[in-house]
């Protein structure tokens, strides 16, 4: 049993459609739940002028009758307002007037490599389903399995840990889902205030010097039984599924498992997490650097995974390129952009995320209905003797 998810869609053009195939049914789902993490996508200090326009609702097409899954695949389109105002440039179908193509790709974008690669004379070609738009078909499809993974008992959570040049600390206990409560009311999502507020005019000073802005983001999942993925091929290996799809997110260029990116300069006793026992707790760890996996497989330990993510490509001070069209020096296409994206990149992480673990649940338990998946982890819980703490 295999959860894929596909999307369709450009960012200027009549919508996006999310396809999702390979839950089971009987999942109780609502609209609401949908709609919530589309308007958390847009949250975050930093966005520009395109979140004004947009207020992402979802219209299911297939796939869930009276807010109950059928087991089929479900087809999910959010409408963009926007396209009103490029239809004749984004129109499906050819067009009475000249519309003037897009010569100048930018620096950082896929706008070149994917001019080349697919013979377009027109960037828009290529920038539009480029566009991080795609993913708010992505955080669609994601709110659907992070219901299943919460029927389950498993909760995602995510939020910022650093922007540009400011860091949050490191929390001083263990983070819990409680510790989340109000972090969407957070202008940068982050969980201490202090830093936040820092977060918040490192932004400020950067676009006022026409700069954009990156970070790093991070997401939690609670309440994960152990032995998702498996060590016996390097394609079942969960954290190389979950590395390749948080690096999937447009602007995304690192992943970091547990603390990956802090490890190689720690003694290996520093970096491992010893083995207890006690009849109360059954097995347990006290740490978790591993961030929930050993050996591609969940531990049972809160799954932990960041993401880096660059500084956006399109600058409203253009940087250098070339006239794809005469080959002269010009400056790069300058189009309507947000100065930092961190906060939404986590929320989309969190689908992502999502994704990948219900692909993993699926996969281990298989299941037509949900009863049967709740049924299948609860034999398998007792015969391992794991209960969630």
């Amino acid at each position: 049993m295999t959860v894929r998810m596909t999307t369709a869609g450009e960012s200027h053009g009549p919508g996006l459609t999310c396809i999702l195939e390979g839950l089971p049914a009987g999942l109780e789902v609502d609209r609401e739940t949908i709609d919530r993490d589309l308007a958390r996508r847009q949250l975050g200090h930093g966005r520009g002028g395109r979140m004004k326009i947009e207020t992402d609702r979802c219209e299911v097409t297939a796939g869930i009758r009276h807010g109950r899954l059928l087991g089929g695949p479900i087809a999910i389109q959010v409408a963009n307002r926007d396209y009103e105002n490029w239809e004749e440039r984004m129109s499906p179908w050819p067009v009475e007037a000249e519309v003037e193509p897009v010569v100048l790709p930018r620096p950082g974008h896929a706008d070149l490599v994917g001019a080349w690669k697919y013979g377009a004379p027109d960037v828009r070609d290529i920038l539009e389903r480029a566009s991080a738009r795609e993913t708010t078909a992505r955080v669609a499809g994601g709110a659907v399995c992070r219901e299943f993974l919460r029927s389950l008992g498993v909760e995602l959570r995510s939020h910022v840990v650093q922007i540009g040049t400011v860091e949050a600390p490191e929390p001083g206990e263990a983070l819990t889902v409680e510790d989340f409560d109000g972090v969407d009311e957070d202008p940068v999502r982050c969980l201490d205030a202090a830093a936040s507020a820092e977060m918040v005019e490192h932004i400020n000073v950067q676009r006022k010097a026409n700069e954009s802005i990156g970070g790093v983001f991070e997401v939690v999942a609670f309440g994960l039984v152990p032995g998702l993925g498996s060590h016996v091929s390097w394609e079942s290996r969960l954290d190389g599924r979950i590395a390749g799809a948080v690096c999937s997110i447009q602007a995304v260029k690192g992943a970091s498992l547990g603390d990956g990116w802090e490890l190689p300069a720690r003694p290996g006793s520093g970096a491992h997490d010893e083995i207890f026992y006690s009849e109360e707790r059954g097995y347990y760890r006290e740490t978790n650097h591993a961030g929930g996996l050993e050996g591609g497989m969940t531990t049972g330990e809160p799954l932990i995974v960041q993401g880096a993510m660059k500084p956006l490509p399109t600058l409203t001070k253009p940087l250098r390129s070339v006239d794809i069209s005469t080959r002269e020096p010009a400056e790069a296409l300058r189009e309507r952009t947000d100065s930092c994206t961190v906060p939404a990149a986590g929320v989309v992480a969190e689908a992502m995320v999502a994704l990948v673990l219900a692909d993993a649940y699926r996969e281990k338990f298989g299941g037509d209905s949900i009863e049967d998946v709740h049924g299948a982890i609860a034999a398998y819980c007792e015969r391992i003797g794991w209960r969630p703490t």
